[in-house]
C-alpha cells in the first residue's frame, strides 16, 4: 500500500486550523480557496469536492473526533476511484502555532505520488490561506 505523510507547522492557533479542517461541509473550499473550487454535501457522511485541474472527488466521512482535532475520510468515487484509499488530518498545538498532519493510504501504490504532489499544492495554499487570515484579522 502507498502511504503518503505531510507535515507543516502553521502561525496560527490549533483552534482557528480545527475550525477549518473539521468542517466537513465546507473545509476543503476554506483549506484552499483556488485550488479547490467547489465543495457540497450530497448527504451528511459524503461531500463532493472539486479542484482547479477538474478532479472531482466523493469523500465519505469516517470519523471527526473534537477531542483529538481528528478528522478521517475515504474517496468512494468519481473522477479518481482508488481500489483503497483512507486519509486522516489531524493538528497538534506547537510553540506558537499548529502542527498539521496529513497522511493518505493508498492502492494502487501507484497513486501515492498523484496524491503527494496534490496534498504538496493544498498545503502550500492552506498555509498562506490561514496564516494570511490570522495577519489580517489580529
Amino acid at each position: 500500500m502507498g502511504s503518503v505523510k505531510k507535515e507543516i507547522f502553521v502561525e496560527a492557533s490549533v483552534e482557528d486550523v480545527w475550525a477549518i479542517i473539521g468542517d466537513f461541509g465546507q473545509g476543503p473550499i476554506r483549506m484552499a480557496p483556488g485550488f479547490v473550487t467547489e465543495c457540497r454535501l450530497d448527504s451528511p457522511e459524503v461531500r463532493v469536492a472539486t479542484f482547479v485541474n477538474g478532479t472531482v472527488l466523493r469523500e465519505r466521512l469516517i470519523e471527526l473526533d473534537e477531542a483529538e482535532r481528528r478528522f478521517v475520510y475515504s474517496i468512494v468515487g468519481d473522477s479518481i476511484a482508488p481500489e483503497h484509499n483512507n486519509a486522516s488530518m489531524q493538528v497538534f498545538p506547537q510553540d506558537n502555532g499548529s502542527r498539521f498532519v496529513w497522511i493518505h493510504d493508498v492502492l494502487p501504490d501507484e497513486l501515492a505520488i498523484a496524491f503527494g504532489a496534490s496534498m504538496d499544492q493544498g498545503l502550500e495554499v492552506f498555509k498562506r490561506t490561514v496564516e494570511g487570515a490570522v495577519t489580517t484579522n489580529p
